[in-house]
C-alpha cells in the first residue's frame, strides 16, 4: 500500500471539493511555473524554478527532461535525489482526487536514479537510489534501492543483486 492520507468527502466527488484543499491562486502559480518548466532548455534554470517557486527539493545534477509534468496542485511533496534523470513527458503526482475521498502522499525519488520516458509515479511512493524505471511504466508501490522495474502493472526485472551482478559481466 502506498503511503497516503486520505480524507473523506460528502455530497459531490473531491474534485468539486478542489479548493477547500489546495488555493485557487497556489494553484494557478504552480500551473505557470510547470508549464514554463517544462519547455526550459536550461537544465539549472528548470531546477531552480523547482526549488524557488515550487518549494520541492531537488538535488544536484538532476535532469528534468522536455515535457515532465509535475503536481500542480502540491509540487512540494515531491523530493528528488541528485545525478537523476526523469524522462520525457513522465507525470509525478502528489495527490489524486476520487469520487468518495482524496489522498495525498509524498513522492521520494533517490539519487542516480533512471526514470524512463512516459512513466507516470502515483503518490505515496518511495523509488530507492540507483534504481532504474522502464519506459512507460506506471510506479504504483515503492521501489527497492538499485532495483530495475517496468510495466503496467509494474514489475520488478531485476533485483539488486542481478544488477550488480550484470555490471560485473559488463566490465570485462
Amino acid at each position: 500500500m502506498r503511503k497516503t492520507e486520505r480524507y473523506r468527502v460528502t455530497k459531490a466527488n473531491s474534485l468539486w471539493h478542489i479548493y477547500k484543499t489546495v488555493p485557487f491562486w497556489k494553484v494557478v502559480k504552480n500551473f505557470i511555473v510547470i508549464q514554463l518548466a517544462r519547455y526550459m532548455p536550461f537544465l539549472s534554470i528548470k531546477n531552480g524554478l523547482y526549488r524557488k517557486f515550487l518549494g520541492m527539493e531537488v538535488g544536484t545534477q538532476t535532469a528534468f527532461a522536455l515535457m515532465v509534468m509535475l503536481d500542480i496542485m502540491f509540487p512540494e511533496r515531491i523530493t528528488v535525489g541528485k545525478n537523476t534523470v526523469i524522462g520525457y513527458n513522465t507525470t509525478i503526482l502528489a495527490h489524486e482526487y476520487l469520487i468518495k475521498e482524496y489522498r495525498l502522499g509524498d513522492v521520494v525519488i533517490g539519487s542516480e536514479v533512471m526514470i524512463g520516458a512516459n512513466s507516470t509515479i502515483l503518490p505515496g511512493v518511495t523509488i530507492g537510489d540507483g534504481a532504474i524505471v522502464s519506459a512507460g511504466t506506471l510506479v504504483h508501490k515503492d521501489v527497492d534501492a538499485g532495483t530495475f522495474v517496468g510495466g503496467n502493472p509494474m514489475k520488478q526485472i531485476y533485483s539488486k543483486e542481478e544488477m550488480d551482478q550484470r555490471k560485473q559481466e559488463d566490465d570485462f
